[in-house]
């Protein structure tokens, strides 16, 4: 029997149903398999959805009520998962500043995407945290949601406020701040840097530090900075740069590598001080302390060469007296002279120097005192150096001794023609100027108020730093050996410090000198000019003198002397001494030279003994520097009668007579 296909034989009805089935199988098979993958994918989103370390909040976008949140919120926030689930978010209070009310709430609402980059919340227990928030609106199972993404930059923040909070240090130190990369080439620098070099920071970055160098140290010293740093140590030293505008500056500097997490050094970060105006104030400070220490050696020297010179001078005066002028030991007796006055001179210029010559300061117009000796001082420098006389307009009113003055003109004019080679200008020019609390604290010494200006200038060979910083130094000069003491400018600084002024120098090899003296002000009222009064020798008029001095050889010469002069002379080596004599002979004494510096008691306090016994007794100090003792810094107190030591036979007799006249 012939086989038939099993289709053709079943009835064409049963054919389609069973093609249905099969259809039907395969797509619950496909369902299936869609499950299978949504169940998965929904496990996989779960697995994220609970790992993550961003919180995730998800809300029922029509009710605005929670539906789902993550572990990392929940611990970030504080809260339990059922004190969020079904809660609406205007409820919970950690987000009362984005969904504090249903009306705020329309805004994660209307907007399918929302992003709040600095979002602060408070945790549960009032912690503040700062998250950045991002909210997103999509369709689950035909169902609005919105999930909120919270990252919590918390710590970031901190980050940021603290590199804010260096940021601004760094921009406002008074220190320049340089960073470079590790090739040296510079990537930031400060305000400071900008101010104290002048280079901004468009100019810098980018540059190599060289742009800085000045040519004042050797290849060596940057070699050896470069192998500290590049090596991972921190250099630190001095060193000399130039500015953009080609000035010169010391900074005391640090350099520190910066190393990377693994230990490579990535940076260098410079730190660096200008301290020139600092050294300037250093060296003028350790300058006055140098002066002061040689100006107490140098009073102390004056004192005991002046007793020694009176000696001199006196023998030597009496000597010549008794000698006729054609003989040849007169002429020796005068080279004799010569010499110890040149050497008073000496001492007298170490006195100025150290503040202790003594002085009769007064009120005096400077204009005036300048003009009444113009003729002397053009006398003194050469005929083919002009001198040139600008006075300020109106009066320039200082209190000092007239002498000074002098002192001071003759000594720059003599130091100004010596610089002078051949045909030359010496200028004299005065004015006033003020000097504020804010310019004084910058330089040392300056004290504030208005001062008048006294300004010589020259156009010689001008001065290199290195002498400019000696100039005032007792004995320093450039002269060849026997042209000068090098005492002038001691001198003039000496009387400039004992008036309480200031003096500055500027000066440039090639260029001039310019000598700038500033003198207080003085107005408290009207000035006059002194002159310096001569009187010849008075005889005695009988008086009695009693002289008080512990220099024994000094004391016979001025007996002597007196003697000479026809007075009846009374001498003591001691104060107890002359105080005995004082009584014994108190009526007959019109007038008492005493010493002031004395051992068991000075000259003041012997005066005021005396004075307490015999009110009417005169006195007329002597000595070779006032100590303090009848003045202050050697300026005179006022009604006091003195002669500066060593006094000649002619000083003497002047002082004598105007002694017993004021009394």
């Amino acid at each position: 029997m012939q086989e038939t296909n099993i289709e053709t034989r079943l009835h064409p009805a049963n054919a389609e149903l069973s093609r249905r089935i099969a259809v039907l199988l395969e797509t619950l098979l496909e369902k299936e398999k869609t499950v299978e993958a949504l169940q998965d994918s929904e496990k996989r989103y779960r697995r994220l959805f609970e790992s993550a370390k961003d919180g995730i909040l998800i809300l029922d976008a029509e009710t605005g009520s929670v539906v789902d949140v993550n572990p990392f919120l929940l611990q970030l926030l504080g809260y339990s998962y059922d004190a969020l689930i079904g809660r609406y978010i205007w409820e919970i209070g950690v987000f009362k500043d984005i969904a504090a009310s249903k009306e705020a709430f329309k805004i994660l609402q209307d907007n399918e995407y929302i992003r709040y980059e600095d979002l602060p919340l408070e945790a549960f227990d009032g912690r503040p945290i700062a998250v950045e928030f991002v909210s997103n609106v999509y369709l689950v199972d035909r169902r609005k949601v919105i999930q909120c993404n919270i990252r919590d930059i918390t710590a970031r923040k901190g980050a940021e406020a603290e590199h804010k909070r260096l940021m601004a240090a760094v921009e406002q130190v008074e220190e320049a701040i340089v960073v470079t990369d590790a090739k040296g080439i510079i990537e930031f620098v400060n305000p400071a840097f900008e101010r104290t070099t002048g280079y901004s920071r468009e100019d810098a970055v980018g540059q190599n530090p060289r742009m800085l160098n000045s040519g004042e140290q050797d290849e060596l010293f940057y070699r050896n900075l470069w192998d500290t740093i590049s090596g991972g140590r921190t250099w630190a030293g001095r060193m000399i740069n130039k500015r953009k505008d080609g000035t010169l500056y010391t900074e005391e500097s640090t350099v520190s590598p910066v190393h990377d997490a693994s230990g490579r050094i990535v940076n260098y970060v410079g730190v660096q001080r200008d301290i020139t105006e600092e050294l300037r104030l250093a060296a003028r400070s350790q300058q006055s302390q140098k002066m002061e220490a040689v100006g107490l050696l140098a009073g102390g020297v004056a004192h005991d060469y002046n007793n020694m010179l009176g000696v001199i001078l006196g023998y030597t005066e009496l000597a010549m007296k008794k000698v006729e002028p054609a003989q040849p030991l007169y002429t020796d007796l005068r080279h004799i002279l010569n010499a110890a006055k040149r050497s008073a001179d000496i001492t007298r210029q170490l006195l100025a120097f150290a503040r202790k010559e003594t002085i009769v300061p007064v009120a005096l117009d400077l204009n005036r005192s300048v003009e009444s000796i113009l003729e002397m001082l053009q006398r003194l420098i050469r005929e083919e150096i002009d001198l040139a006389w600008l006075p300020s307009v109106g009066q320039c009113p200082v209190k000092m001794d007239p002498i000074q003055v002098e002192q001071i003109l003759m000594n720059l004019c003599l130091n100004a023609r010596d610089a002078i080679t051949g045909v030359g200008k010496v200028t004299i020019e005065t004015g006033s100027t003020i000097f504020d609390e804010t310019y004084c604290t910058d330089h040392a010494g300056f004290v504030p108020g208005k001062y008048v200006v006294l300004a010589v200038s020259d156009n010689g060979d001008g001065m290199d730093k290195e002498i400019i910083d000696h100039i005032f130094d007792p004995f320093f000069t450039t002269k060849d050996v026997g042209q000068g003491t090098g005492l002038g400018l001691s001198m003039v600084y000496g009387i400039v410090s004992q008036n309480n002024g200031l003096i500055n120098v500027y000066s440039e090899p090639g260029k001039g000198t310019t000598f700038r003296i500033y003198l207080p002000w003085y107005a408290n009222q009207g000035v006059e000019n002194r002159t310096e009064m001569s009187e010849d020798i008075s005889p005695s008029r009988g008086e009695t003198v009693l002289v008080v001095e512990d220099e024994l050889a000094l004391l016979m010469i001025a007996k002597m002397m007196l003697e000479k002069l026809g007075y009846r002379v009374l001498s003591a080596g001691t104060p107890a001494e002359a105080i005995g004599l004082a009584e014994k002979h108190a009526s007959e004494i019109d007038l008492v030279i005493t010493d002031v510096v004395m051992p068991e008691m000075n000259g003041r306090d012997l005066a005021e003994r005396l004075h307490s016994l015999y009110p009417d007794i005169k006195i007329l100090f002597a000595s070779g520097y006032t100590a303090n003792v009848i003045g202050h810094r050697g300026v005179l107190d006022e009604g006091v009668s003195f002669i500066q030591k060593p006094y000649s036979m002619k000083d003497l007799a002047v002082k004598v007579r105007e002694a017993l006249r004021e009394m």
